[in-house]
């Protein structure tokens, strides 16, 4: 494996270190971009630019109580590394998995941290991006002739915070969970977490074992699945007296985890109102006999039109069955000294409030553009597979799946990415760049992600910031795995879209 990078000067007789492929983020999608590299294509050097002083990306940087997974990691973990856990599992634990990977295929060495990206700039000329970083009170360039987007999709410096009317009056502690304080001792509070979505339902279950009680307050409720994570069943276990190979195991854990959700998304979208009702049968079953579960947790929304969250063992369920934990569905007046006056009249005492009202959609970083000296912004730009942008020469980025693991499109892009790099060495040119076709011209353009398949908060705040797609192929951002998988890995790249040119020195295309 190639890893050397080399250095050039810059303008201002700044070394400048070169490589290969820049990859940005040293979280789930960086340091599996950085692993298929090495294993697909070991003739190229890398760096993972890191822009905080750790890896682990999402799993490093939140600190809430119970912090855990979302997907389950048999289809969360690598391709190439199986993982023999619990469905879900804690933060902790994925981190300690994430440095495994790190460990294992030597990829500290090729990682620079405290590297907080702000300018990219392409040259033709040079066929190669230029980033400028923030260091450490210092600015620092790196180049690379790939860039490889694994920063995430969310803004790392700041969530979504609302403006609540009187919030300057509270004398406790309000809290973003993206900026949870280590230190912070909540037992015996009152704590009343403002949300519905899966970090509220992780927060309350979590804190409500040492805190005076929970309050989860909600506008408008969410779809919850109460999951088994044991990860056994009857079959595996006969597996393992056969002494069956433990990737084995993992292998069919893994195949009825995708089998599950792919029922799931299928009948979500076929028969929506018997989902619906199997959810709430579901909490009915693990809640008190005369909890009103159509209003705390009956949406108006059909499932999976927003992100379905997974209980580990209906553990919210039981937080509330229990006494220690509730669930008001409400909307908020003003905040007082005390807590929350609720619309209908009703107050909410606490002594820390939690503002679980989602994330900041982040568009490619936060980064700035140029391609040969003019700005580029990627939202103007259409996505090419999901996967490349329009008029931006050699430059790919991965945004998982919404309804499947994050990682089962993050490994699939990387090998795609992988076979592009080395179909432009086979055709001896270095720049590939995405165009649009003279069909292409005038067709529709909608959000990246479709509002009318899949549109929380979150999502409807921020989809402007993200690359365009169309309803004519390949500039579909299909989001479906089970159509993907077979699509992506056998894609041709001759389809009259991907223009490949710039010659390499001493080189002439090959036809």
């Amino acid at each position: 494996m190639t890893t050397k990078s080399s250095t050039n000067s810059s303008s201002d007789n700044q070394a400048i270190e070169h490589v290969d492929v820049l990859i940005i983020g040293a979280g789930i999608s960086g340091l599996g971009a950085a692993c298929h590299l090495q294993n697909d294509c070991d003739n190229k050097s890398y760096l993972v630019l890191e822009g905080r002083d750790a890896v682990g990306g999402t799993w490093d940087l939140f600190k809430y109580p119970g912090v855990r997974s979302d997907s389950d990691l048999y289809t969360f973990g690598y391709d190439f590394k199986p993982w023999h856990g619990q469905p879900i599992a804690a933060a902790a634990e994925i981190l300690a998995y994430m440095h495994e990977v790190v460990d294992e295929n030597n990829v500290a060495p090729n990682i620079r941290f405290n590297t907080w990206v702000t300018h990219a700039d392409w040259s033709s000329e040079d066929a190669r991006w230029t980033v400028t970083v923030k260091s450490e009170g210092t600015t620092k360039r790196y180049s690379g002739n790939f860039l490889f987007m694994c920063q995430g999709y969310y803004n790392y410096e700041a969530g979504y915070q609302p403006d609540f009317p009187g919030q300057e009056q509270f004398a406790g502690q309000i809290i973003h969970p993206q900026q949870w304080p280590e230190d912070l001792d909540y037992s015996n509070k009152k704590m009343v977490v403002i949300g519905s979505g899966a970090t509220a339902a992780t927060i309350l279950p979590a804190a409500a074992k040492t805190a005076a009680h929970v309050t989860q307050l909600q506008r408008s409720p969410s779809y919850y699945l109460a999951l088994d994570n044991s990860g056994e069943d009857e079959m595996i276990e006969e597996l393992r007296a056969l002494d069956v190979p433990l990737d084995w195991i993992h292998g069919i854990k893994r195949r009825k985890m995708l089998e599950f959700g792919r029922d799931m998304t299928e009948r979500s979208m076929t028969t929506p109102d018997a989902v619906r009702e199997e959810l709430l049968e579901g909490a009915r079953a693990a809640l008190p006999e005369d909890y009103d579960v159509e209003k705390h947790f009956g949406p108006d929304y059909s499932p999976w039109k927003e992100r379905l969250c997974l209980l580990p063992d209906g553990d919210m369920f039981a937080a509330i069955k229990s006494g220690k934990a509730s669930v008001v569905t409400d909307q908020i007046d003003r905040f007082t000294k005390d807590g929350i006056l609720l619309k209908s009249g009703d107050t909410l005492e606490a002594d820390i409030i939690v503002t679980a009202t989602g994330i900041e959609l982040c568009g490619l970083g936060n980064i700035a553009y140029t391609v040969d000296g003019k700005a580029v912004d990627a939202a103007d730009n259409f996505s090419y597979r999901g996967t490349l942008i329009s008029n931006m020469p050699n430059l790919a980025w991965i945004f998982g799946y919404i309804r499947t693991s994050w990682t089962m499109r993050s490994d699939m892009i990387a090998h795609y990415v992988c076979r592009l790099l080395n179909h432009m060495d086979e055709l001896g040119v270095q720049q590939c760049t995405p165009r649009l076709r003279a069909e292409d011209q005038g067709m529709n353009g909608k959000g990246y992600i479709d509002p009318e398949d899949f549109s929380p908060g979150y999502m409807q705040r921020g989809i402007h910031r993200l690359p365009k797609q169309s309803d004519s192929a390949p500039w579909i951002n299909s989001q479906d795995y089970y159509t993907e998988k077979d699509e992506l890995p056998n894609a041709a790249f001759d389809d009259g879209v991907l223009v490949f040119d710039n010659p390499k020195p001493g080189k002439s295309q090959a036809a």
